[in-house]
C-alpha cells in the first residue's frame, strides 16, 4: 500500500494514510471537536480508520482513554504507528473489529462518549468509489445505518453521548434510527458558505434522555473567497466546537 505522510491540527498531529481510496478530511477533525469529553473519560471510536479523529481528540483534551475498531487490518496497522508516532500509546488504541460482531474483549463498556464517521452512501445508490477500502468507508452495508447506532446505544453509559457526522442531506435517515433509542439530540448544520445549503451536520444525542431535539445556529466553513471563516479555521488548528 502506498502511502502519505501528512498533518493535521496545524502541524500538531502527523498522520500516515493511504495514498490512494478514504482520505482524512476535515470531517475527521470537525468530528473531534464536537466531542464535549472531558479529562478522565472513557471515549469508543466505530470506524476509526488511521486514527485521525482519536488523535485528534486526544490531543485538545489530556486524560483520555480512547478505544477505536475498523474492519481493515491494513489501516489498523496505520493507526497503530500513528499512535507511537504522535506518543500517545497511553491515550489511544485501535484495533481489529466489526460493529456487526462481537467486539474485541479490550472494548469493554460502558463509554462516556461514541464518536462515529458513518459511510455516507446508502447501499445501492449512487456509484461506489472503485478503491475497494474507499468503498467500504464510504458506502453503507445492507442493514444501513441501525449497526452503527445500536453499537453506540450498547457501548454508551447512562446519559452517555453519541457524536457523528454525516451528510445533510441524510439526517431523516439518521433520525430514524437515533430518535427512539436516544433524547437530547443537538443538530449543528456545517454551512459551505453563508447562505448556502449546509453539506455536512453534526449530531449528538444522548442515551436515557428525554430532551427535545435542539437544531443548532451551525457555522459557515467558507469565505466568498474560498478562505477557511475564522470559526472553522479555529477548529482546524484544534480547537472545541462551541455547541
Amino acid at each position: 500500500m502506498d502511502t502519505t505522510e501528512d498533518t493535521i491540527l496545524n502541524g500538531a498531529v502527523s498522520i500516515r494514510q493511504p495514498k490512494d481510496g478514504f482520505r482524512i478530511a476535515i470531517d475527521t477533525v470537525f468530528l473531534a471537536a464536537a466531542v464535549a469529553a472531558r479529562p478522565g473519560q472513557r471515549v469508543f471510536e466505530a470506524g476509526a480508520g488511521v486514527g485521525g479523529a482519536a488523535l485528534c481528540l486526544a490531543h485538545r483534551v489530556s486524560g483520555l482513554r480512547i478505544a477505536g475498531i475498523d474492519s481493515n487490518s491494513a489501516l489498523v496497522s496505520l493507526a497503530g504507528e500513528n499512535i507511537r508516532a504522535n506518543g500517545m500509546g497511553r491515550a489511544v488504541e485501535i484495533m481489529e473489529g466489526d460493529i456487526a460482531a462481537p467486539l474485541p474483549p479490550r472494548i469493554a463498556p460502558p463509554f462516556d462518549h461514541v464518536m462515529m464517521n458513518p459511510p455516507y452512501m446508502e447501499a445501492g445508490h449512487g456509484n461506489a468509489p472503485p478503491d475497494g477500502g474507499e468503498a467500504a468507508a464510504n458506502v453503507e452495508g445492507e442493514a444501513g445505518l441501525l449497526p452503527w447506532v445500536d453499537c453506540a446505544h450498547r457501548l454508551l453509559r447512562h446519559k452517555g453521548t453519541l457524536t457523528l457526522i454525516h451528510r445533510a442531506d441524510r439526517l431523516d435517515d439518521l433520525l430514524v434510527e437515533i430518535a427512539p433509542r436516544f433524547g437530547d439530540i443537538a443538530i449543528f448544520p456545517l454551512w459551505p458558505k453563508r447562505g448556502r445549503p449546509a453539506s455536512r451536520i453534526v449530531l449528538a444525542a444522548r442515551k436515557g434522555v428525554a430532551s427535545p431535539l435542539r437544531l443548532l445556529p451551525g457555522l459557515a466553513l467558507h469565505e466568498e473567497n474560498g478562505a477557511y471563516t475564522d470559526e472553522a479555521a479555529k477548529i482546524l488548528n484544534g480547537g472545541a466546537l462551541e455547541w
